[in-house]
């Protein structure tokens, strides 16, 4: 979908209008679109090339994370195991592949949170204003509010440390400008040209959303916040143990009137700020709880640096245990994986919702908790090794075998090997609910006169004109990202309604439809003669004649 929007903005040129299938797209903002445009005139636009973008983005934020842990502790070796950390916490690896702005805007929050604690520590101005003008790059990424979280996790462990520094300290007016310029200008600028967003972008999609009582709802379904906070530990697995391990002895100490521990206090403000106030909120999905993994990752560098046996028992302990579940689900056919996914994937409650049935056949994790299991198994082993030839030593932090960087080494090798597992589990949902199939089968049968109509919002089927070349009509899609742009002049045309279809339908063209909606819900119950050409990805193709 959102490599559409960018092929859209490549053609139009034009980023203060950007479009979904011809419909003005509002939901987010445009810097995500303006890499693909740009990664499309160099590289061609193609999928690779789409994928590409938000790879790299995430790769950026693994190594503003690694540069930061390296300056906050003693050698190198640290630094790395903090950007390893990020890198193979599972929920950053999958959203990682996703052309979404997920990983762009990581990269900006990390990049710039490492530069502002940089300037912070060492009284670099110039370094403090780099970084807030990174942070503005964030709220060109995806959402202004994620963006100010940072600088006021700083700003509360800087309060907190003693004295109060000066606000220039850590706000500096350059920097203060820059992130306003950087981060806002866009959005004042469609503001103006397009009536209404401001309304859109500040109510209805914030304060409205929270309060569950939007004016331009789309499908999506909320977590409940004990599901939400289970998805974002999990998606940050066994990270999360070492890294609430370090804010247990923070807290202990009160590191937070220490002004050496004011990093590590503000890493603990912002991945405890995101997921409580993501957790307080109302409206929540899965990857709301990506912001907190950079510091999640920096705050378990810090947890193996300080303890050795105790991390190296309780990680021996979570693999085994893995592994163990990964086994008996493989033997059970991945029923049991199977339930897990349907309780925590918002794709499946929308489509439950809307009388689809998405629930994934479980058979197709087979593949995936057989090496899962094997995985976890070899790491519990390797880590029980270390602990019984008695090596493990809370002294010191280099990379010898009677330190603690042992088992984070032995940690980390087992989630690099669990990374490809997690990659194998994306291709499989992708091969079961992807609409390429269903577009390359109307880019090979539909003719250039023929109608395409989708049914339901568009955005479930966002790649249907990326992989068909042909700009679907929407029949039933105003509960959408595009509720909004449904409203402008120029999309009166491209909304139907079933009357429109039926009528359609009985005359003179051809017309094809694409619904992945169950059959007694969609409107191709109430057509005459309707014909299934392919079934696919969840969703049917029919055709009038």
């Amino acid at each position: 979908m959102h490599a559409e929007i960018a092929r859209e903005l490549a053609a139009s040129g034009d980023p203060l209008r950007l479009t979904l299938g011809g419909v003005r797209y509002v939901d987010k903002p445009p810097l995500l679109y303006l890499l693909l445009a740009g990664a499309f005139v160099l590289g061609g636009a193609g999928e690779a090339t789409a994928r590409a973008v938000p790879a790299l983005g995430a790769l950026v934020a693994v190594a503003a994370t690694a540069w930061l842990a390296a300056r906050l502790m003693p050698g190198t070796s640290w630094g790395v195991l903090a950007g390893v950390a990020l890198l193979t916490s599972c929920g950053f690896f999958a959203y990682g592949r996703y052309v979404r702005p997920e990983s762009i805007f990581l990269a900006a929050l990390s990049g710039g949170f490492a530069l502002l604690l940089a300037g912070v520590i060492t009284d670099r101005r110039g370094l403090a204003v780099l970084g807030l003008g990174v942070l503005g790059l964030a709220a060109l990424a995806k959402d202004p509010l994620g963006a100010l979280l940072p600088p006021l996790a700083v700003g509360l462990a800087l309060a907190l440390a003693g004295p109060a520094r000066p606000l220039a300290a850590w706000l500096p007016w350059p920097g203060v400008v820059v992130l306003v310029v950087v981060g806002f200008a866009w959005y004042a600028a469609v503001a103006v040209a397009t009536p209404g967003f401001t309304w859109y972008t500040l109510v209805d999609n914030h304060i409205l959303n929270v309060a569950r009582a939007r004016r331009f709802p789309d499908e999506d379904v909320p977590l409940s916040a004990l599901v939400f906070l289970v998805v974002a530990v999990l998606g940050a697995t066994p990270w999360a143990l070492a890294a609430g391990a370090a804010v247990v002895r923070l807290a202990r100490r009160r590191a937070w009137r220490d002004p050496i521990e004011t990093p590590w206090v503000a890493s603990a403000f912002w991945a405890i700020g995101v997921l409580g106030l993501t957790a307080l909120s109302p409206f929540r999905l899965p990857h709301y709880g990506l912001p907190a993994y950079p510091a999640l990752a920096l705050l378990a560098a810090r947890g193996w640096s300080e303890s050795g046996r105790p991390l190296a028992l309780l990680h021996a302990g979570l693999f085994a245990v893995l592994a163990a579940a990964c086994a008996i689900a493989r033997a059970s056919g991945g029923a049991s994986f199977a339930r897990v996914l349907d309780a925590t994937d918002v794709a499946t409650h929308k489509a439950a919702a809307a009388g689809a049935g998405a629930s994934l056949d479980p058979a197709l994790f087979v593949r995936v908790l057989g090496i899962g299991a094997l995985v976890f198994g070899a790491g519990a082993l390797g880590l029980v090794a270390l602990l019984a030839a008695g090596r493990l030593s809370t002294r010191g932090a280099g990379a010898r075998w009677d330190s603690p960087a042992a088992a984070a080494a032995v940690t980390a090798l087992t989630l690099v090997a669990v990374v490809p597992c997690v990659a194998l589990g994306l291709e499989v949902v992708a091969t079961a609910r992807s609409v390429k199939p269903i577009a390359l089968e109307l880019a090979r049968r539909a003719a250039p006169a023929d109608v395409v109509v989708h049914e339901g919002p568009l955005e479930n089927s966002g790649a249907l004109e990326w992989y068909s070349g042909r700009r679907p009509v929407i029949l039933d899609g105003r509960r959408s990202v595009l509720g909004f742009g449904a409203t402008q002049p120029e999309s009166r045309d491209l909304f139907w309604d079933r009357a429109r279809l039926a009528a359609a339908w009985a005359g003179g063209a051809r017309v094809w439809l694409v619904t992945g909606r169950g059959a007694d819900r969609s409107a191709v119950s109430a057509l005459p003669g309707p014909r299934l050409v392919a079934s696919a990805g969840g969703r049917r193709l029919y055709v009038n004649r």
